[in-house]
């Protein structure tokens, strides 16, 4: 559900400018259908008495696991009560990827389904509202030779049995990539138009993206004996963030997510395009012992990162998209890349003032700055071709100073005082350049 932002009557009007991109709910998958190397199951219908109090399907981690065979890998997954699922694998790495009508994961272990041989990671979590994936990382190629989902009449409970068995590289290669299903992709693309001219005064419309999500938590510290993630702190500060920019006038606002729930990189940009956005913003707080790094820091896109500790953010956020299971194996062709090449001759130069504008508001608050506070790396993200974006790494988790700010309000309202004050800045300069600039 939506987070309901309270606001002034004049700025009621704008409640519109949070609306979030949120997934219809998705209808129950097909029943006994198979194709290459995809499974979807429905399980047979279970009277509601039989299924306790709770909608919500369990998984039963003492009936979880996953055993090592002669020729492959044998999975089971204990849930209170079937539910529909659909299964299929994805290459670069080798991976299965498990999606099911909402389940709650706790007390599952990720140990209880990494084998010696054939898992080697396993992560699980929510994909999008009202559905769950889990995702194991493959040793070697196998191919899903079995899955069967068995159901207890009597008291409801499931038990869904996969096997895995070992094929070749070639093989599996041919058999894997996701279903396409208009409930869960992307839309097809669609022919680039020329904007509408935009009044001058109008608010821009800015796209908020709180990093990490769902299935993919980010950075994780500990702080007085709980457990503080990264998802969750960047999506409270993004609408902190949000209703300043939108109390000001001068910005409308919608963010990537407004829950727990995961995004894909390539789905974050999409949703921006989708809006019309006028800016992208990404709000990040990794975690990186080397160096010992702290202190805020402003990203914009770059083929190569501009050093070491760059780089090392860039892997470890790709990364999570990767285990999450999204396929970006389809690459643009020479015209499309020539035609995007060109689009970022304009943008880049006003990403990199919009870069410079927040810090310069960020340091005008008084924020902790890192020692670079301006850098470039090649996030994702930052990769559409019309749209200015910028990424900010609020902070380290790392860091027991940026952990102890992130949690401090106070610190996080000067902070969003920074961005917001390097926006106007930037508003300004961008509108005096706009006549000089080649549309």
């Amino acid at each position: 559900m939506g987070r309901t932002i309270a606001m002034s009557r004049k700025t009621m009007a704008l409640a519109a400018l949070l609306s979030l991109f949120i997934a219809a709910p998705l209808a129950p998958l097909a029943a006994q259908e198979t194709s290459g190397a995809t499974t979807t199951l429905a399980p047979e219908v279970i009277s509601p008495a039989a299924q306790g109090f709770s909608g919500l399907a369990r998984i039963e981690p003492q009936e979880t696991r996953a055993e090592d065979r002669r020729s492959g890998t044998d999975i089971t997954l204990g849930l209170s009560q079937g539910v529909p699922y659909r299964l299929f694998t994805l290459d670069a790495p080798p991976r299965v990827v498990l999606d099911f009508q909402e389940v709650d994961w706790s007390g599952l272990g990720e140990q209880a389904l990494v084998t010696e041989d054939g898992i080697t990671a396993a992560q699980f979590g929510t994909y999008v509202p009202g559905w769950s994936r889990l995702v194991l990382a493959l040793a070697r190629p196998m191919q899903i030779e079995t899955a069967a989902m068995d159901i207890d009449p009597v008291t409801a409970a499931a038990q869904l049995s996969v096997a895995l068995r070992e094929t070749t590289a070639e093989e599996f290669a041919a058999t894997t990539g996701a279903p396409h299903d208009a409930r869960w992709d992307l839309p097809a693309p669609t022919p680039m138009i020329a904007r509408e001219a935009k009044d001058s005064l109008a608010p821009l419309l800015i796209v908020i993206d709180p990093g990490h999500g769902g299935i993919d938590p980010g950075a994780e510290a500990f702080l007085q004996g709980g457990l503080v993630q990264e998802k969750d702190l960047m999506l409270q500060f993004a609408i902190e963030l949000g209703e300043m920019l939108v109390r000001s006038g001068q910005f409308n606002v919608q963010l990537t997510r407004d829950d727990d729930y995961f995004v894909s990189l390539e789905r974050r940009i999409a949703l921006a395009h989708q809006a019309k956005a006028d800016l992208f913003l990404s709000l990040h707080a990794d975690s990186l012992s080397e160096g010992r790094a702290h202190g805020t820091t402003v990203y914009t896109l770059s083929d190569d990162a501009s050093d070491a500790a760059s780089a090392t953010l860039v892997e470890r956020q790709e990364r999570g998209d990767l285990l999450a299971g999204t396929d970006l194996s389809k690459a643009d062709d020479r015209v499309t890349d020539v035609l995007l090449d060109l689009a970022r001759v304009e943008t880049h130069p006003r990403s990199q003032a919009l870069a410079r504008a927040l810090v310069t508001g960020l340091k005008s608050q008084g924020g902790a700055m890192n020692r670079r506070p301006l850098r470039e790396a090649g996030f994702s993200v930052l990769k559409s071709a019309d749209i200015p974006s910028a990424l900010v790494e609020v902070g380290f988790l790392s860091s027991p100073r940026d952990l102890a700010n992130l949690m401090d309000p106070d610190w996080r309202e000067r902070t969003a005082r920074g961005i917001l004050n390097g926006l106007l800045s930037w508003r300004i300069a961008d509108e005096e350049i706009r006549p000089l600039v080649r549309q």
